[in-house]
Parts: structure tokens; sequence; C-alpha cells
């Protein structure tokens, strides 16, 4: 089994898939522990509710803020997720 950096860059090799599809495809398909899928807005908005913060924060800011979940982002994620489907957006 390939690591998750090279699992990724395989995935992007096909046509159709970025770099958001092959996180998501790591994550949920293939149960890796520690995925971070930038850029994905709901989990944008879930951290800026999280952690009271006014504005969104960005791809980058979104990386940072996570590393303290390391290597069990993808945990982090699906929480994340839960609290923005139950919650305000």
């Amino acid at each position: 089994m390939a690591d998750d950096e090279t699992a990724r860059q395989q995935l992007l090799g096909f046509a159709g898939i970025g770099p958001w599809t092959a996180d998501i495809y790591l994550l949920v398909a293939l149960g890796r522990p520690d995925i971070w899928p930038v850029g994905d807005l709901a989990l944008a908005m879930a951290m800026r509710r999280a952690k009271r913060r006014a504005s969104v924060p960005r791809s980058e800011e979104q990386l940072g803020m996570a590393e303290m979940w390391r290597p069990l982002r993808a945990v982090a994620a699906r929480i994340l997720w839960h609290s923005y489907l139950a919650g305000e957006r």
C-alpha cells in the first residue's frame, strides 16, 4: 500500500482528479487517518465557528490549524463536518 503522498500523486495523475477530490478519496474511500482536505468550504466554516473567528480561515490557515490534530486529522475533519451539518452556517 502506498503512503498518503504517493497515493495522492497517483490520483492526481487521472484526468479530472484535483487535490480536493484526491484527499476526499483517501479520507473516505480508503479510510486514511491523517488526511486533511484543503479548501473544503464546510470544514473552513466549521473551523471558523469552533475557533470563534470572525472570518473563515484560508486554506493555508486551515492546514496550520489542523496540525494539532495530526496524526488523526481525518477524524477531526469528520467531527467538523458533523458540526457544520448540525449548526448554523
